[in-house]
């Protein structure tokens, strides 16, 4: 385990005494100082310059750490320990050196082309490189110009900075490494349309398993496609094979459209001819039973007073029939001629 700073403040631990050379010089000094100030020394011009140079010192001894970062302090180039956000002392002249890592800061590498303004040097493509990183040749040999963007956190700032030379570099590396093995695993129609975002989310496990395996120290957030275009020579062709397909798309949705407009209704029809073929049923249905009940209960009354049963059913027919009669003449069967007209049309008003 690397050593780290003990309780008593001593940087180099282990004691509470100073190491007997540093202690000397460090005496040595101060008594060449107090020589100088008091007047004893070579010069009087040069009492401001070792206060100022003493302010140097003291000032360097501060250093603030933002909040989104932490510091690694290396002491004589080893490593001591790591310090949050905030205000800190470290020892001045060169013995400790600090570097702050933002652990907490969403990183990215850009891959075939730059954002105007990017400040982190790793994140931009290498000038010489940015066309060939992006020049892929697909599963069915087709060739491709893929652009991408790697999101990326750093979760362990001691293997960041001192288990590999350039972590960032070798991400870029890797990423790049990667996504040509994942598109040379697919077709050319994948990689451009259907296939996105499982390229997308294999690539990311991909390339978190190198990184933990060559210890960089980094999380990887996101991987995101972005342009994925054919090589120029044949960027006409494809954009004529790319339009028919987008036409052929078209026509089968709109045929789909039409399916869907066309077919819910004549089943919507054919459920209405259904239920009214049933409601039509059921009433015939019911008016049978109806009039077979009511003949049944007539037949029954029939045979119980059959004359009276026939006059009662020939006064219920007339007095049915009649009013559906414009002219009515009545004639006796005994008369030679016919009766006198007997008026029945007339209402009672008109009778009076």
């Amino acid at each position: 385990m690397l050593p780290s700073n003990n309780s008593s403040g001593n940087p180099w631990g282990g004691g509470q005494q100073d190491p007997p050379l540093l202690n000397k010089a460090f005496h040595t000094i101060l008594q060449y100082f107090k020589k100088i100030l008091i007047g004893g020394g070579p010069s009087r011009f040069s009492a401001p310059i070792i206060i100022l140079f003493l302010a140097l010192i003291l000032w360097s001894t501060f250093y603030t750490v933002p909040s989104d970062s932490v510091a690694v302090i290396q002491r004589f180039g080893k490593y001591v320990n790591d310090v949050p956000a905030g205000l800190h002392i470290k020892i001045p002249l060169g013995i400790d050196t600090v570097k702050i890592v933002p652990v907490k800061r969403q990183l990215k590498q850009e891959f075939g082309f730059t954002t105007p303004g990017a400040n982190d040097p790793n994140q931009s493509p290498r000038v010489n490189d940015r066309r060939q990183e992006t020049q892929m040749v697909t599963g069915d040999l087709n060739a491709a110009l893929v652009e991408w963007v790697v999101q990326y956190r750093i979760s362990e700032p001691i293997k960041f900075l001192f288990e590999v030379r350039e972590p960032s570099e070798t991400l870029r590396y890797v990423s790049e490494s990667v996504m040509r093995e994942v598109v040379g695993d697919r077709t050319v129609d994948e990689v451009i349309t259907i296939g996105r975002q499982e390229i997308e989310y294999e690539a990311l496990s991909k390339m978190q398993a190198l990184s933990t395996k060559y210890s960089l120290g980094i999380s990887i957030d996101q991987v995101q496609l972005k342009n994925i275009n054919p090589p120029q020579p044949v960027q006409a062709s494809f954009n004529e094979v790319n339009q028919a397909q987008q036409e052929k798309e078209k026509l089968i949705n709109e045929a789909r459209r039409d399916y869907n407009k066309v077919i819910p209704l004549a089943l919507g029809e054919k459920d209405q001819r259904i239920r009214e073929a049933d409601g039509y049923r059921l009433k015939r249905v019911n008016e049978a039973e109806g009039d077979t009940a009511r003949f049944n209960a007539l037949l029954s009354e029939y045979v119980k007073a059959p004359e009276v049963t026939k006059r009662r059913i020939y006064l219920e027919t007339m007095q049915a029939v009649l009013p559906n009669i414009r002219a009515k003449i009545i004639i006796d069967e005994r008369a030679n001629n016919i009766l006198p007209l007997l008026n029945l049309n007339k209402t009672q008003g008109d009778a009076q």
